[in-house]
């Protein structure tokens, strides 16, 4: 069988445990051939963010044409953009050239230690041009807030109507994840036309959760270049997540919020 190929597009996280770098490890440890084309470089760790350095918008548009030129791809991830020209070159570039490929978006805003890695001029434009491209978009409660210019959501009931308010915007399927949540469980949503659907999982209890939100949109997208169903692919990429990030503790990575294990299953092996 032809082993599939999932290109992500975002930013770089030099510790390892998010952006470009947590993308390929979960399209690796699902079976995929994982390429990555950048849009920024970031000075992080597991303590924070210290400086952000997005890239000139025609060579991030040249890594993709590259890539596009030589390689099938069968899924393309996109999670950190910078800031709204990129986003709006990015676009133009997909619907041009990526027709019938799977798009799964992580509108990624901010850092797990609070630093902004979204210039807020560009929430409009990732709201705009691209969230009516995804097949899938996968925000956290803050991010759905943000794309709404509405409050957070703080229960079930306001991520269900978040997440179809969002579905209205354009994307086939919205998956709010509920980790911001209070609560022993981690419950995110799914919007699709065919309506709601809950996926729940037990809260971990760890500090090592940093790129969580990166990993599972990868290991969606990764799933969905196989040819899984949505709905599938959210089933199998939460409990691939929930399980590394249960396995967390067993790296010893920084001092501040940590990786989650993406090599488990292999490492146990």
């Amino acid at each position: 069988m032809t082993v599939r190929n999932v290109l992500s597009i975002a930013g770089s996280d030099p510790s390892g445990g998010a952006g470009i770098q947590a993308d390929l490890k979960a399209f690796s440890a699902r079976g995929t051939y994982g390429m990555a084309a950048l849009t920024a470089l970031t000075a992080q760790n597991t303590q924070g963010v210290t400086a952000v350095l997005p890239l000139p918008v025609d060579f991030v548009i040249s890594q993709i044409d590259a890539i596009l030129d030589d390689i099938r791809v069968d899924a393309v991830k996109i999670g950190m953009i910078a800031n709204a020209e990129i986003a709006d070159a990015l676009a133009d570039l997909l619907a041009r050239r990526c027709e019938g490929i799977p798009i799964v978006l992580d509108p990624v805003m901010m850092a797990k230690g609070g630093s902004p890695l979204l210039a807020p001029t560009a929430i409009a434009a990732v709201r705009d041009r691209l969230v009516p491209l995804a097949t899938v978009m996968t925000p956290n409660l803050p991010e759905a807030a943000a794309l709404l210019g509405e409050a957070e959501a703080t229960n079930r009931e306001a991520m269900a109507d978040q997440a179809k308010q969002l579905h209205l915007t354009g994307p086939d399927a919205v998956l709010i994840k509920g980790g911001h949540l209070d609560g022993g469980h981690s419950p995110d949503v799914l919007a699709q036309a065919a309506g709601l659907s809950w996926f729940e999982a037990q809260r971990v209890a760890t500090r090592n959760t940093h790129g969580t939100g990166c990993t599972l949109s990868s290991a969606i997208a990764a799933e969905i270049a196989k040819g899984v169903p949505v709905t599938d692919a959210i089933t199998i990429a939460k409990a691939y997540l929930t399980c590394a990030i249960a396995e967390a503790d067993s790296l010893s990575v920084g001092s501040g919020h940590g990786p989650v294990h993406h090599f488990i299953d292999l490492w146990r092996q």
